[in-house]
């Protein structure tokens, strides 16, 4: 009997566990259909970052399109360097002595030229070495060069340069007009105004006959491509695009971390591939350099062309620096914060390095250190972000410049880092009998 009842006793609380578990196993049931939602997170996150990665190139690129190109003074602080430019000086130096040689009739201005002028033209003459035809000629460019490396010649190229503006306009959105046209994909420069000055100089070196010369118009090429017509309507969408576009891309990124499960890792990632994109950007450059200057006919100088596309996309590079850059920074940072192994052990070889610093030196932080100790996360993040920040403010910046600013980042979290004081005592060694 007493078996009986204590079998009967156990069936309520059998019943009830039972119950329980049945319960549980409706409750995971209810729950199966939810966890597609996480899949689904991560899936868009996902997206969101593969997307903004793709555009970051094309970002880049519009950003230029309508700061660098589409402005014309920042267009002449990119050309402005050329007129010192060896290569570039050569080619106008040949350009214009073939113009000026080619309606030079020695023969026909020679009988033109009055008995006065006589004596100056001879003494002008009298240091030919050479026949008539090729003295004059080495005489001509010589005076050239002479010009393309003055301080005069700066000024005209210049005033050029901001007529040249209208080049790039009309070589990538099919607008302009002035001294510069676009001609079966070529944009040129009317050179017009140094041959006139030229010409004043040939006179003033006793060389009169060149005042006879008459008006020359005689082309530089500034940029030629058979895809220039092509990317016309392109290159118009990216630059009205410049604005939209990078903060599109920000924001597709900054979703896809927002969205993501593991956010940390997400940014991680997300910095990664804006990296990525950057780098990739500068890869095309300098493939594209390459096809461009493979592609130009022999009538135009090489040297002088790759110096001429390195100068219209001097700001595009700098861009491209400035993203790689700070996408590893911020992918750095990211990763640091979290609690990896790996980056565990490199938070505590900075921690403990710094930390035997201020041991050393016997500082304690007081009431500053206390709240440093409290405000650690926030203050290192707050280097981080006023450091992108600067680089992204920053015109243009250069290689050099993105390093100094990484090295004061990492001065102000070393600060930081010597500021925190938790108040634990410090125990000094004891000495040795």
């Amino acid at each position: 009997m007493a078996s009986a009842d204590h079998d009967e006793s156990q069936h309520p609380s059998d019943d009830a566990e039972l119950g329980a578990l049945r319960a549980r196993v409706t409750k995971l049931e209810a729950r199966t259909p939810v966890r597609s939602r996480p899949r689904i997170r991560s899936f868009f996150a996902v997206l969101l970052i593969l997307v903004a990665a793709v555009l970051t190139p094309l970002s880049a690129v519009a950003a230029w399109a309508k700061n660098d190109v589409g402005d014309t003074d920042r267009y002449v602080a990119m050309m402005k360097p050329l007129a010192s430019d060896s290569d570039v000086q050569a080619a106008l130096a040949n350009r214009v002595t073939g113009a000026v040689m080619t309606h030079l009739d020695i023969k026909a201005l020679l009988d033109e030229v009055a008995p006065a002028d006589r004596p100056v033209l001879d003494k002008a003459l009298g240091r030919l070495s050479a026949p008539l035809t090729t003295g004059l000629t080495n005489f001509v460019h010589g005076t050239v060069e002479k010009f393309v490396a003055s301080d005069a010649f700066e000024k005209v190229w210049v005033g050029l340069n901001r007529d040249a503006h209208a080049a790039a306009v009309k070589a990538l959105t099919g607008s302009g007009g002035g001294a510069v046209k676009l001609t079966d994909d070529t944009v040129v420069i009317d050179l017009a105004p140094v041959i006139d000055r030229v010409k004043q100089l040939l006179v003033d070196h006793g060389l009169t006959i060149a005042a006879k010369i008459p008006e020359i118009h005689t082309d530089f090429t500034v940029l030629t491509s058979d895809a220039v017509g092509k990317a016309q309507k392109g290159f118009r969408l990216l630059q009205l695009a410049g604005f939209w576009l990078p903060v599109v891309t920000l924001v597709l990124a900054a979703g896809g971390v927002l969205l993501a499960l593991r956010r940390r890792r997400a940014l991680v990632t997300a910095a990664l591939a804006i990296a990525v994109g950057g780098a990739v950007l500068g890869l095309a450059l300098w493939v594209f350099r390459a096809f461009y200057l493979d592609s130009l006919p022999a009538s135009v100088s090489q040297p002088a062309a790759a110096a001429v596309f390195d100068a219209l996309v001097i700001y595009l590079r700098a861009v491209v620096r400035l993203v790689v850059t700070l996408g590893v920074v911020v992918a750095l940072a990211a990763w640091l914060s979290g609690e990896g192994r790996a980056a565990t052990r490199v938070k505590a070889m900075w921690n403990g390095g710094i930390g035997a610093v201020r041991d050393a030196a016997g500082f304690t932080g007081g009431p500053v250190g206390a709240w440093v100790h409290r405000a650690k996360p926030w203050l290192n993040w707050t280097v981080v972000v006023v450091a992108a920040a600067v680089l992204l403010v920053w015109d243009r910046p250069t290689g050099l410049v993105t390093v100094w600013i990484a090295l004061a980042a990492l001065f102000a979290l070393a600060v930081v880092e010597f500021l925190d004081d938790d108040s634990t005592p410090h125990m000094l060694p004891e000495p040795h009998a």
